[in-house]
């Protein structure tokens, strides 16, 4: 999927202007004049990036900012502010904006900020996606093969299992074998490593 960069700014010499320098670096960019515009269409799927600015007719930048925070946005959102302008900067980082960048910018820090920004985006949402397969495997677990899973993730041998849930050994081997098919593992230390990395996530 392309990362399409978003360019929030009501004057249309400095869309165009960005935009121009974003082609130039072969990142595809579309502007758009007011904050009303954008979160009308609000292009969510393909969006990368969001730079934005701060002051603006209309609603202003941290307003368009809330209004995402409200609707569960990820995409990154990048400040472009003037130097009277870097308190509210600062409180829209606290609010969870990935920066700020103050006018006039050079015009390869802001590309290198962007970049940046579109490849920690795209590695959430591969650990996103990671995550989320994960949790499907463990949900097409019975229940029983959920409580064998458990008690092989403590270290318990086939017998161990065997008497905890009071069943037979040969059927917890095959309860065993159904969960590392299950979970596309070969045997239980890449179980364990497997649900840390989904703890981690």
């Amino acid at each position: 999927m392309t990362s399409t960069i978003h360019i929030i700014d009501d004057e249309e010499s400095i869309r165009d202007a960005l935009a121009f320098l974003f082609a130039s670096r072969g990142l595809p960019a579309q502007g758009w004049p007011s904050g009303e515009a954008f979160l009308e269409a609000l292009p969510g799927q393909d969006c990368g990036c969001v730079v934005l600015d701060v002051r603006m007719e209309g609603l202003s930048g941290p307003e368009v900012f809330d209004r995402l925070r409200a609707m569960g946005w990820k995409a990154p959102v990048i400040f472009l502010t003037g130097h009277a302008d870097v308190p509210v900067a600062v409180q829209t980082l606290k609010a969870g904006a990935f920066d700020f960048v103050e006018k006039p910018f050079n015009d390869n820090q802001l590309v290198d900020l962007v970049v940046k920004a579109i490849a920690m985006h795209e590695n959430q949402r591969v650990l996103i996606g990671h995550r989320q397969d994960l949790q499907r495997r463990i949900q097409t677990l019975s229940n029983r093969e959920a409580e064998v899973m458990r008690l092989m993730l403590q270290g318990n041998l086939n017998k161990q299992i065997a008497h905890a849930l009071g069943i037979a050994m040969r059927t917890v081997e095959v309860h065993r074998s159904r969960v590392l098919e299950k979970m596309g593992v070969r045997n239980t230390t890449e179980l364990v490593v497997l649900l840390a990395e989904l703890d981690a996530s």
